[in-house]
């Protein structure tokens, strides 16, 4: 694992500018992809970057929820804990300091689709081409959690060993199976298979409801590799597992109601 890089003698997150890689390799591909699409790439650009905004504050937000434990002692103890504005801030960085990607990844939608039908957008358009986007970014993501060395794995006899890992210790010398590479793995290829389906203009309107329905699959599955904590946890499922379920259900709701009314459009269009 490498959390920082030290470049002119300043320590850089290599989460950090995993992200940026992400960030910039993901909007080359809308953009491109929207003018081979004939549509502005500007649109595009504007459209992204307030959904970051969603994206942003939905990852924050969720993570602070799986800390709701900690909130409650807080809560508790806030005579002791809270003792200036000072200690309330670090305590604030604390619950919301993290990230969850569900959260960002339902943040940005919920901002996407209401500036959307807000400036009257074609979001079934807009919606196909941003799918393979997601996992692309997510792919480099997942290289910051490896090399930062966050959402690491359980113990186990097939995994990599690290040491000296300051950032975060718990990982030292214990052999992990690397879930966040193969969650990495896992997304590239959902972005070739959502990519190429977007190329052929297969499942038009539909596709960001399949890449949902898959990645939750993907997601549910490989958190029980995964072996830090703090993710909260409910039935003995944890936070992103219940998502999981809840956002599978509702893609494949979508979906059967878009094939409903496809199909009776189809039988309406017959008759006239």
């Amino acid at each position: 694992m490498l959390p920082y890089l030290n470049i002119f003698g300043k320590e850089i997150s290599t989460y950090m500018l995993c992200v940026l890689a992400g960030v910039f390799t993901a909007g080359i591909y809308v953009c491109r992809t929207a003018k081979k699409r004939g549509h502005d790439n500007n649109d595009y650009i504007v459209f992204m970057l307030i959904s970051a905004i969603g994206v942003f504050l939905g990852g924050h937000i969720l993570y602070g929820i799986t800390n709701i434990p900690f909130i409650v002692e807080v809560v508790k103890n806030w005579t002791t804990l809270i003792t200036s504005f000072l200690s309330f801030i670090k305590l604030f960085a604390i619950v919301f300091g993290g990230s969850v990607f569900y959260g960002g990844l339902l943040g940005g939608m919920a901002v996407g689709i209401i500036y959307g039908r807000k400036k009257k957008l074609d979001l079934k358009e807009y919606s196909d081409i941003c799918a393979p986007m997601v996992p692309l970014f997510h792919f480099f993501g997942r290289i910051g959690c490896f090399l930062g060395g966050c959402c690491y794995g359980i113990e186990s006899p097939f995994g990599i060993t690290i040491h000296g890992n300051e950032l975060v210790p718990m990982i030292n010398d214990v052999q992990r199976f690397p879930v966040q590479l193969l969650e990495a793995g896992l997304n590239l290829a959902l972005f070739f298979v959502l990519a190429h389906l977007l190329k052929k203009n297969r499942f038009k309107g539909s596709l960001f409801a399949i890449y949902l329905i898959i990645y939750s699959v993907i997601r549910f599955s490989d958190e029980f590799l995964r072996g830090d904590t703090y993710r909260g946890f409910l039935f003995g499922l944890s936070t992103s597992q219940i998502i999981s379920i809840l956002i599978l259900i509702g893609a494949v709701i979508f979906l059967v109601v878009r094939s409903k009314k496809k199909l009776s459009d189809k039988q309406l269009y017959k008759t006239e």
